[in-house]
């Protein structure tokens, strides 16, 4: 699935639907990686809801309030973007929830979408050489995402294992907000170093 990257941090989000196991990308987003990982092994996520999910987008979760207006960053305050041409938004990215530029506290998602519209693609191709080169664009051809969020999100993460269970998730009913109307709670993440 996309691009191979050759990092040796893995997490594996244990759900109440099952697991899903992602490769961590402390080569290019070392400040979420860690957030991630300490906030996982101190038993901060554990216990938490997806609060917020929408079918071919994304799953949002790792807020403790579960209203999707809550968490903090390890580092007591929230933390810089960390943006790399070699981590994007593709089908199954995990990525830092934010509410504007450098906003990072303890909110994650995971990219659900699993095509990119035909339109978004010929607007890339135009795009191709400010940002979006070919590679890239055939990459969201073949397995999806969000390229939109490219550079407005940081991309911590892939899911190496546990598509099935993403895409279960993005399946459930939900109500106002798009919170699921039965929880979808995080048991634990192992992290494996």
């Amino acid at each position: 699935m996309g691009e191979k990257f050759m990092g040796k941090i893995k997490a594996v989000i244990k759900t109440n639907m099952g697991d899903m196991e992602f490769e961590l990308f402390s080569e290019f987003a070392p400040k979420a990686v860690e957030n991630f990982t300490t906030h996982a092994e101190n038993g901060y996520y554990d216990g938490l809801i997806f609060h917020r999910v929408i079918k071919d987008f994304m799953i949002q979760g790792g807020d403790p309030t579960g209203t999707g207006y809550g968490g903090e960053s390890i580092y007591g305050e929230p933390f810089e973007d960390e943006f790399s041409v070699e981590a994007r938004n593709y089908y199954g990215a995990l990525s830092m929830a934010n509410s504007g530029p450098n906003t990072n506290g303890s909110q994650f998602f995971i990219v659900q979408a699993s095509d990119v519209s035909q339109s978004l693609l010929n607007q890339m191709e135009q795009l191709k050489d400010n940002g979006f080169p070919q590679k890239v664009i055939d990459i969201y051809k073949e397995v999806g995402g969000t390229p939109w969020l490219d550079f407005h999100h940081t991309v911590f993460g892939k899911l190496i294992n546990g598509g099935n269970v993403l895409d279960s998730i993005a399946s459930v009913k939900c109500g106002a907000n798009d919170k699921p109307v039965n929880d979808v709670v995080i048991n634990g993440i192992d992290i494996i170093k």
